[in-house]
């Protein structure tokens, strides 16, 4: 399994949020690009991004942040938050993003991300943020009626990366993942899952590692940034 640092942007800052509320954001660094070349000097794989206020603006806000990221790390990275169109999506691949993360558009337009997954094959990933099982858009702003898993499923043939699966009831809460409900989508897509909010202890990735689901990995952010989680023995756990 793949442990995903997490750098949050707002404003040009890393910081966390409570529960996807921007007014409870608590900065972490201002320094984006330290923060990401020191979890790569500690031997992270990949580097998970997000544009918090790109996601409720719908358009990339944080880009100067994101290209000085990218500057400043070998390893690769991934970006969710206010790509909602293919010119985007092909100019954050050509900055040299790894992978972008689709959200909002996966519900609003679906066939946009079987287009980008079929025009760059292993680089787009699906987010699918969830409140009580139905999916939240523009920045967790907007509740649907949509189920997670059958969001998910109705992605299997269309060629995704990865489908990142985060309940927001328990994003940067530090209470815990929801193993049961990701361990549930994971089995019911052959679509790899990885699993966020909440990761908060090495006991949550150890019990993530031994859930029996095939989870691709898990993002941590808070957790990591507070000393909750000593990142060194992390990724001893998902190695091990």
């Amino acid at each position: 399994m793949i442990l995903y640092p997490a750098i949050d942007l707002k404003d040009g800052q890393c910081v966390r949020l409570l529960r996807g509320e921007m007014e409870a954001a608590t900065v972490f660094n201002d320094d984006p690009a330290a923060q990401a070349n020191a979890f790569q000097s500690a031997g992270c794989e990949w580097i998970h991004l997000v544009d918090l206020n790109g996601a409720f603006a719908g358009e990339p806000v944080n880009a100067a942040a994101v290209e000085s990221i990218l500057a400043a790390i070998d390893v690769p990275a991934q970006l969710g938050g206010g790509i909602r169109d293919m010119a985007t999506i092909e100019t954050w691949l050509d900055k040299g993003l790894a992978r972008v993360i689709l959200g909002t558009v996966a519900v609003e337009n679906p066939a946009l991300v079987r287009e980008a997954a079929r025009a760059f094959p292993g680089k787009v990933a699906v987010g699918i943020d969830a409140r009580d099982g139905k999916v939240a858009t523009k920045g967790w702003a907007e509740e649907t009626d949509v189920d997670a898993t059958d969001l998910a499923r109705s992605f299997e043939d269309a060629g995704v990366a990865a489908i990142i699966y985060t309940d927001i009831n328990r994003d940067g809460a530090m209470q815990g993942p929801n193993i049961e409900a990701t361990a549930a989508l994971a089995r019911a897509v052959s679509i790899p899952v990885i699993a966020s909010g909440g990761v908060s202890s090495l006991d949550d990735l150890r019990a993530l590692k031994a859930c029996g689901a095939p989870l691709d990995g898990a993002i941590s952010g808070r957790a990591l940034y507070d000393g909750a989680i000593d990142l060194a023995e992390a990724l001893k756990v998902f190695k091990g």
